[in-house]
């Protein structure tokens, strides 16, 4: 099950949310068809697409 929790900037996560993303951090990621495992030239071109749009939300 995914949850999203959306947090305004300077707003602090409530203790609730911080023991959620806790206790999510000690299941493995499971790939599948769906959501299949990137390749380290997909990781790439991911962090590189990342900071171009930040770099465009900035200005």
């Amino acid at each position: 099950m995914t949850r999203t929790f959306i947090i305004e900037s300077g707003q602090k996560p409530t203790e609730e949310q911080l023991r959620e993303v806790q206790e999510a951090q000690k299941y493995p990621i499971i790939f599948d068809e769906d959501c299949q495992e990137l390749s380290p030239a997909m990781v790439k071109a991911f962090k590189s697409a990342v900071v171009q749009r930040n770099r465009k939300k900035k200005a």
